[in-house]
């Protein structure tokens, strides 16, 4: 834990000398990382906040940017950017997922923003949110199959993925199904919003991430507009599996996982060469 104290006290310090040379304002870049939780979102920001140019907003805990998890009202955001000393402000609003082209294009800074949506394969993602919320899936897909659709979970989710949810079963489902219809459902948000064919969208493999940390960080660095400092590599590793054991995943689930998967690595590895 002391060391821990004491890379974030030096990273602060970065930050402030970085601050008393460089002035920003108004156009530092926005940048939102997004995706599902349990997904690798954590450790990109902390990448990210060990560059001495960025302004780090994490939605716990951060109640200039965020008020239960969730952003703040665009006004707010929008001035928490330009008025940054900063080169880029990072913000994971994963509550917002859905909402990250409307952060895009209608926030209005003068520069643009940039969004990195992050995703982990199915298996991993299913036992690290089970190990954290063991029925927490099932619940909530219990409560969008009897009709609620104001939870964040079902944000942005089209008709067809709704109903979906409703012939599978929703909270009758297996906790790792459940689990893994939620991976299913909120990572088809990146083809169903028209996400990864987006210049200002990079799609990230948690996985890729974990396997080269520098070259991936690099390509992420160039694309946000940032230089990028080794120093972000250090808290990116391999984590030991949440849980262990055969996963019973219905078998219509585990289908549409393994085909968006699919999709998802395809533009990724086109995205982050």
């Amino acid at each position: 834990m002391l060391e821990e104290d004491a890379e974030r006290v030096e990273i602060a310090l970065r930050k402030a000398r970085w601050r008393l040379t460089h002035d920003c304002r108004p156009a530092a870049i926005p940048v939102y990382v997004v995706g599902l939780q349990r997904s690798g979102t954590t450790m990109l920001l902390d990448a990210l906040k060990r560059s001495s140019v960025t302004e780090v907003h994490n939605e716990s805990g951060d109640s200039a940017a965020f008020a239960r998890y969730a952003l703040r009202d665009d006004a707010i955001v929008r001035e928490l950017v330009v008025r940054s000393r900063s080169r880029a402000v990072v913000f994971k609003p994963l509550f917002d997922s859905h909402r990250v082209l409307e952060l895009l294009d209608d926030l209005g800074t003068p520069t643009r923003g940039r969004a990195v949506w992050i995703y982990r394969a199915m298996e991993g993602r299913v036992r690290s949110s089970m190990a954290k919320w063991p029925d927490n899936a099932r619940r909530v897909l219990g409560v969008i199959a009897d009709g609620r659709t104001d939870l964040w979970q079902a944000g942005g989710l089209s008709a067809e993925r709704l109903r979906l949810v409703r012939e599978l079963g929703g909270g009758g489902l297996s906790q790792e199904s459940a689990s893994a219809l939620l991976w299913y459902l909120r990572n088809s948000l990146v083809f169903d919003l028209g996400l990864a064919g987006r210049p200002d969208v990079a799609i990230v493999a948690y996985e890729d991430l974990l396997r080269d940390p520098e070259r991936r960080l690099r390509s992420l660095c160039a694309f946000i507009g940032i230089p990028y400092d080794r120093r972000m590599a250090k808290g990116v590793s391999e984590r030991p599996p949440a849980t262990a054991g055969v996963l019973a995943i219905d078998p219509e689930v585990a289908r549409r996982c393994e085909e968006l998967h699919e999709r998802l690595n395809a533009v990724a590895w086109a995205r982050t060469p």
